[in-house]
């Protein structure tokens, strides 16, 4: 296991290649590139987090802290091949605007 500062330290990962990646309920823009160098050339990424409009719903409300519509798809564009994406509300497990997405590295083939 291995624990780290994701946003006041180093990136824990360089060199470091996943197949999988999961980023829930966590937003920190700075990292996006590092999560992109992260994941294995046919990897795949799945990143769910709030978006703008949940502000109605409760926390988190600051606009740092909420996605732009289409935010996560332009995160992708170019870089990986997109097999899903939402932007919706869901009520559970409570009231909130999310995206959601899960896309794969290019060299990715079915």
């Amino acid at each position: 296991m291995q624990v780290a500062d994701l946003e006041r330290a180093p990136w824990p990962l360089d060199g470091r290649r996943f197949a999988g990646i999961v980023v829930t309920n966590y937003l920190y823009r700075p990292l996006f590139a590092h999560v992109l160098e992260t994941l294995a050339v046919d990897g795949a990424l799945i990143y769910e987090t709030f978006a703008l409009g949940n502000e109605r719903f409760g926390k988190p409300s600051n606009p740092d802290f909420l996605l732009q519509p289409g935010e996560l798809l332009e995160l992708a564009r170019g870089k990986l091949r997109v097999l899903a994406y939402e932007d919706l509300q869901v009520s559970a497990p409570r009231a909130a605007m999310v995206q959601r997405i899960c896309a794969v590295g290019p060299q990715w083939n079915p």
